[in-house]
């Protein structure tokens, strides 16, 4: 009974921040860093997705891989179906697509080196996860060749410099998947520290081999 209704608290933590971000990643970071126009390196949802790995590596660590995939399993389905209202549906499937290869990327790594020092499993699962998750979803969501799942957005397919780069141009969209990862893996660093110290709170249960 307890590890049903940690489990569920696991899932709404991911249901919470999966909608989030689908709903943040539509909306630019507005604003100039030196010349750097923010609008075209950032969206505001590379603040919240990287929580997600947070969630998925505190659930394998204290219930093990089986687990971890039924959170995000459950994560997913809610999330997708809940963003489909909440946002345009091809982002959702974009997301619901991107998140589920990428968690299942990061349980994976992480349950390989669970037994190596604490920070690598979380740190490799985290930034794999989130290479694979932001290919996926900045591709299917904003890149042309998908369109038959939605319209393309103008603003997100416009040329921009690249990560800030005035000589060299690309898509808006290419340069926000960059900037975003950036963020991700930025994130994955400074979210070891939360990870760390709720180690001595979430331990592995007994059948879960640390």
């Amino acid at each position: 009974m307890l590890t049903q209704r940690y489990t569920l608290v696991y899932v709404a933590l991911m249901t919470a921040v999966v909608i989030a971000s689908n709903i943040l990643v539509q909306y630019p970071v507005q604003g100039m860093l030196g010349a750097f126009n923010l609008a075209d390196l950032l969206t505001w949802g590379a603040f919240t997705y990287p929580f997600a790995f947070l969630v998925t590596d505190l659930t394998n660590r204290h219930y093990g891989p089986r687990n971890a995939r039924i959170v995000v399993i459950c994560g997913f389905v809610i999330a997708v179906a809940l963003s489909w209202y909440l946002s345009q549906p091809r982002i959702a499937i974009a997301s619901g697509l991107a998140f589920l290869l990428g968690q299942l990327l990061d349980i994976s790594v992480f349950n390989r080196l669970r037994r190596q020092s604490w920070w690598h499993a979380p740190l490799a699962g985290s930034m794999l996860g989130s290479i694979l998750d932001t290919a996926l979803f900045f591709s299917f969501a904003f890149a042309p060749v998908f369109s038959a799942f939605g319209p393309n957005d103008d603003f997100a397919t416009g040329m921009a410099p690249v990560l800030g780069v005035l000589s060299v141009e690309a898509p808006r969209w290419i340069s926000w998947a960059l900037g975003d990862l950036s963020v991700k893996v930025l994130f994955a660093l400074i979210l070891l520290m939360p990870y760390g110290a709720l180690m001595s709170v979430i331990k592995p249960m007994p059948a879960v081999k640390a």
